[in-house]
């Protein structure tokens, strides 16, 4: 039998207003951990596990950072980042491949289209060939290979499980989520992803996003450097009006969008916010977890509401508002 997410256990977190009604609910889990990292709210049941997918990204650039791989500012970011395939991203990206002898052939992630429209229509008006580059999660497997070649791991293969940098990986990870991986799947990249509990993934992700540069363990001054990367260049991480950028902007807070509605936030005061939402979709992520946030006390109503204006949250008609994507978890 397969492991799959508990659905019966799911609570409402959001839902989409048109007109006066309720079109659509988003339903899901959600976990919130003090500055200390103890449970303040939970939501539905925080124990089943859950396929992160790209909100394990932080980790994952982790795990190459304690592996000896030394990067700094935006290819740091990238290193970590579901970007939207812009040529700023792709100049990033080739950059850090050539620093080590490689190219973008060396990419085992699939060719993708940009998800960037501007760019997109770009390649499209010059009938450019989709490319391994352009794919969201080349960042990352950008600093796998160059993880790899810092140490004379085999390049090829290194998406395997049992590849030397996977081993590593799922090693940083069980330290850090304090628990074990006994589910892997695959992720749309090719990637390892580990099943693991949403509190885990918030205890993770809570210690690399309140750990500091100035640490005595080289583990901590690594993640802290990560956490000031992505902060100081939201628009590496995503890409210019993605949700992920938007909040790194406009709280200042570490954020992670992962697939089929995943996602984690981290305020500068430390507070955690890790959830799923149980029908993968992700409009509302951004402003439910900042909500959660708020309400643990990390944001106020005014920065709220600062979000919510950059987000847009409106529901449209004949290109007007008629509704809203609200929050409604209590």
């Amino acid at each position: 039998m397969s492991e799959t997410f508990a659905v019966t256990e799911a609570v409402e977190l959001a839902v989409v207003e048109r007109s006066g009604f309720v079109e659509s609910r988003h339903a899901g889990s959600a976990v919130v951990l003090s500055p200390d990292g103890e449970i303040v709210a939970s939501y539905g049941n925080i124990d089943a596990p859950v396929l992160p997918r790209s909100s394990m990204k932080p980790l994952q650039s982790l795990a190459c950072a304690t592996a000896g791989l030394e990067l700094t500012g935006e290819a740091l970011a990238l290193s970590t980042a579901s970007h939207s395939g812009t040529d700023r991203h792709v100049a990033v990206v080739r950059s850090m491949l050539q620093s080590v002898g490689l190219t973008e052939d060396d990419l085992e992630c699939p060719v993708a289209y940009p998800s960037d429209t501007d760019t997109y229509a770009h390649m499209l008006r010059d009938a450019l060939p989709q490319a391994r580059v352009r794919m969201n999660c080349s960042g990352k497997h950008a600093a796998m290979l160059m993880t790899c070649v810092a140490n004379e791991w085999p390049t090829a293969g290194y998406l395997d499980p049992q590849h030397p940098l996977q081993v590593h990986t799922r090693e940083l990870i069980e330290r850090l989520t304090g628990e074990k991986m006994t589910i892997t799947a695959v992720d749309g990249c090719g990637a390892p992803v580990y099943g693991m509990s949403l509190h885990g993934l918030a205890r993770a992700l809570h210690r690399i996003g309140t750990a500091s540069e100035r640490s005595p363990f080289a583990m901590y001054r690594s993640a802290g450097a990560l956490v000031r990367a992505v902060r100081e260049n939201p628009w590496a991480i995503s890409g210019p009006g993605r949700d992920d950028a938007i909040v790194i902007e406009t709280l200042g807070v570490f954020s992670k969008v992962g697939a089929e509605g995943v996602q984690i936030m981290v305020a500068p005061n430390g507070t955690t916010v890790a959830l799923k939402m149980i029908d993968g979709n992700p409009r509302a992520n951004a402003i439910v977890a900042a909500t959660l946030l708020a309400r643990a006390g990390a944001f106020t109503d005014a920065q709220i509401a600062e979000l919510e204006a950059a987000l847009n949250l409106d529901v449209l008609g004949a290109g007007h508002p008629v509704g809203r994507i609200r929050v409604t978890a209590v």
